[in-house]
């Protein structure tokens, strides 16, 4: 029986693993923390693939080299590389993506693809992951039950910056519209939310909400000016 190994940190994907692979064949495995992603640990394992859904770190060639490791990035490939798709998408204006299945190597989001689903941009961060989530293991199934093979990028690479926790001030100047995307888009699970600093507060905002007359609402939390915000995106 083929074992199958599932690296992730969030808890949408967490969840996913739980409901999902009950249904796949062959032994899975999971595992939520960096210091669980062990050679000795991969060498008693021998997984078939190693599944990435959400990983906070390079994983070292030496892995990547001796197992087939598969990572899920939220452009259109070679669209997009880099980091903080969710979000410069957003900033961008785009509505819809695509959700990439690609084999890792050693150059960031450069690797041959096994497959691509469209995904819905609207909503908070959060519900966006959400919704990803159920198609990540719908790739899975893919790959292991077709025997997928990875296929090399076609067409012209764009790259993406990976945006800091400063970049979560809110800039000034914007509209309704923008104000929007640009709470919603940071609005998730260990994430820098939206902020703006006055008179020794940090004003973090969340839940965003725009009606039909152009309104603007959203949830606020007050911290201490000095608080810092949630990791890269």
């Amino acid at each position: 029986m083929a074992t199958y190994l599932v690296a992730t940190v969030k808890s949408w994907n967490i969840e996913a693993f739980q409901k999902y692979t009950a249904d796949l064949p062959g032994n899975w495995q999971l595992i939520t923390s960096r210091e669980q992603l062990t050679r000795d640990y991969l060498a008693e394992l021998k997984p078939t693939y190693i599944f990435f859904p959400h990983w906070n770190w390079k994983v070292p060639a030496d892995i990547t080299g001796r197992y087939c490791c598969v990572c899920f990035h939220m452009t259109d490939l070679p669209f997009g590389r880099g980091g903080s798709p969710l979000q410069n998408l957003i900033l961008s204006g785009a509505t819809e993506t695509k959700l990439t299945a690609l084999q890792m190597t050693e150059h960031l989001d450069a690797g041959p693809i096994f497959g691509k689903l469209p995904l819905s941009l609207a909503g908070t961060a959060t519900d966006i992951f959400q919704r990803a989530a159920p198609l990540v293991y719908q790739l899975i199934s893919q790959i292991i039950s077709q025997q997928l093979s990875a296929l090399p990028q076609q067409g012209d690479a764009t790259y993406f910056d990976r945006r800091s926790p400063a970049q979560s001030k809110l800039p000034e100047g914007m509209t309704a519209a923008r104000l929007y995307d640009f709470i919603r888009m940071l609005d998730g699970e260990g994430y820098p939310a939206a902020y703006i600093e006055y008179n020794g507060w940090r004003l973090e905002f969340s839940a965003a909400a725009l009606d039909n007359d152009g309104q603007l609402s959203a949830n606020v939390r007050f911290l201490p000016a000095s608080s810092s915000g949630g990791e890269q995106v």
